[in-house]
């Protein structure tokens, strides 16, 4: 069965599931489906769908590296707030020109995340806790410090908010739209070069296909978790040094983990089946759904929650559509 067919399916019940739900509040469905459509794509709301699809495509895609190989990450969001913490002390004290130290703080998260995550991977492969444990568990200590950061050594002094400050080095805006969209972008291609084109992407979906198999042909599982996770790290890390050098250009605590950008992008990824265009379009649909969910509620009174609720219903249609196209599929 297509990939198509898989995604259509789940989409379309969630819909009807919603419009079930609006007429039963009285709400007419197509006036409500347009309002978010209007207000995620139309003139004043793009802008806000585009600023909030970056983190979200971005972790979307850190979550897809690994799962493409069966392998599940769940500490985003500690690899996502070291990261933006690591590039804001590089943007707060290492000395040089603007866009010298632009580069070395997007540097500085890369590595962060990825070196956290390269963590977890060493906890599978050496003692033997399972990723989705690992993963989880290390994000809580990622947050408490830099928490603690944001509150006592990188606080700004005539704040009373945890929030650093302002950092001078930022990466320019068009339109209200971070640059960094084109840093996420280029790593969707490459991570879709490399899934499609080369030996270490054949490996990596063998690995997730038949982990048996994989093993019997000879590819080494504990490199791979290794390699995977620190890149999945990276790439976590590097969202969240464009949050910070982005507006409003400097770290809030909570601020990167209250939009759920983490889950929202692990919802993406399940949806896509961790492909990378597949990963980068349902992330730029969940990000349509959020935004529009503002203008909805404006246009028919109806709580932007509705979308939260169908983004929950379209995963589990999801689940259950797949294991159904699975079993027919073995019938045959």
């Amino acid at each position: 069965m297509s990939r198509v067919r898989l995604i259509a399916v789940p989409v379309a019940a969630a819909l009807v599931l919603g419009a079930i739900l609006l007429l039963a509040t009285g709400t007419d469905p197509l006036a409500a489906y347009g309002a978010i459509v209007s207000g995620a794509f139309g003139p004043d709301g793009i802008g806000d769908t585009l600023a909030y699809a970056v983190p979200v495509a971005g972790m979307a895609t850190a979550l897809a590296i690994p799962l493409r190989a069966g392998m599940v990450n769940l500490g985003g969001e500690g690899q996502l707030v070291l990261g933006a913490i690591s590039a804001l002390a590089v943007g707060l004290y290492v000395p040089g020109p603007g866009p010298v130290k632009v580069i070395l703080a997007l540097l500085a998260g890369v590595i962060a995340g990825a070196a956290y995550a390269a963590l977890a991977a060493v906890c599978e492969n050496r003692l033997g806790v399972p990723l989705l444990i690992s993963t989880l568990l290390l994000s809580y200590p990622a947050m408490s410090l830099a928490g603690y950061l944001v509150r006592f050594p990188l606080k700004d002094a005539g704040s009373s908010l945890p929030q650093s400050p302002q950092l001078s080095a930022r990466l320019p805006e068009i339109d209200g739209v971070t640059t960094g969209i084109f840093l996420v972008v280029a790593v969707i291609a490459v991570y879709a070069v490399i899934d499609a084109r080369t030996p270490a992407g054949f490996e990596t979906k063998v690995t997730g296909w038949a982990p048996r198999f994989a093993a019997y042909a000879g590819i080494d599982r504990p490199k791979l978790t290794l390699r995977l996770l620190a890149a999945s790290g990276g790439t976590a890390g590097l969202v969240g040094a464009i949050a910070v050098l982005g507006f409003p250009y400097r770290f809030i605590d909570g601020a990167l983990i209250t939009p759920q950008y983490t889950w929202i992008g692990l919802l993406a990824t399940l949806l896509a089946g961790a492909s990378p265009l597949g990963t980068l379009l349902a992330a730029v649909f969940f990000a349509a759904l959020t935004s529009g969910g503002f203008a909805m509620e404006r246009a028919t009174q109806v709580p932007r929650e509705l979308t939260a609720v169908l983004q929950a219903v379209l995963i589990i249609f999801l689940a259950a559509t797949s294991g159904v196209f699975k079993r027919k599929a073995k019938r045959a």
